[in-house]
């Protein structure tokens, strides 16, 4: 995040860098069941962002001794390929990054998934990012949750995430790359559907009150978009059947 000082033009004519308003998603897609091999599996691509994920569970958990009687476990592992990114995460294995979205992102779950119901197991996220554009962690949470439904893991609620921020000193819906590097702040947000709970909330770089306020509206509005595709994905595989290839 760059200060509030970046010459980076980021507003040209009331419009973004890549000709949004200050509201608008980037392109959204998101297809589920592909991977064949997992209980449930989906692939987005959010912008220049394409992230699939991978369920798998519940299943006996190892090493046995870390099993509770009481709930599954939730495990959560999220990691940029080597290739997704030009930049400062263009190497491969864990990074501090990596693990600190890996662990944000399994409490978001965790506040969600039925546990209590699969005592003694463990159940398995998997999100590998082959391509980075701004707003990974949010669009993992949302394909994440798509691969849960799939896998048929009971939660409370579906759950949608954005990022919200400012960029050329104006408040923008989902940044893309540009506006994440060169703007004021960053805000992403992750947010139950029924109940609107938040379930993840990060804030990079200086708001006021009011901003914060505002901000929390745009990520309401923006994740009853997100909401939307997701439905729509689930519902566009279950109607076409199951057996079909699904194309990324």
């Amino acid at each position: 995040m760059a200060s509030s000082e970046s010459k980076v033009p980021l507003i040209i004519n009331g419009k973004r860098t890549d000709g949004r308003d200050m509201e608008d998603l980037r392109n959204l897609r998101i297809e589920v069941g592909v991977i064949p091999e997992a209980d449930g599996s989906a692939f987005i691509e959010w912008g220049g962002n394409k992230i699939v994920c991978g369920v798998y569970g519940p299943r006996e958990c190892i090493p046995r001794h870390g099993a509770s009687p009481y709930h599954a476990l939730i495990k959560c592992r999220y990691m940029m390929s080597p290739f997704a990114s030009l930049e400062e995460h263009s190497r491969s294995g864990p990074s501090r990054r990596s693990t600190e979205l890996s662990k944000v992102i399994r409490e978001a779950f965790e506040n969600l998934i039925l546990a209590d119901k699969f005592p003694n197991t463990q159940i398995d996220v998997y999100i590998d990012v082959l391509q980075a554009d701004g707003g990974t962690r949010t669009a993992s949470v949302a394909v994440a949750a798509v691969a849960l439904a799939n896998a048929g893991i009971p939660m409370k609620d579906m759950v949608s995430a954005v990022a919200v921020g400012k960029a050329g000193g104006m408040l923008a819906l989902d940044l893309n790359k540009i506006e994440d590097n060169f703007g004021q702040s960053d805000m992403p947000l992750a947010m139950s559907h029924r109940d609107r709970k938040l379930l993840l909330v990060q804030m990079d770089g200086l708001l006021t009150r009011d901003e914060v306020m505002r901000i929390l509206d745009m990520a309401e509005r923006g994740c009853d978009k997100v909401h939307e595709v997701q439905a729509e994905a689930l519902k566009r595989f279950y109607e076409k059947g199951e057996g079909e290839t699904v194309k990324w």
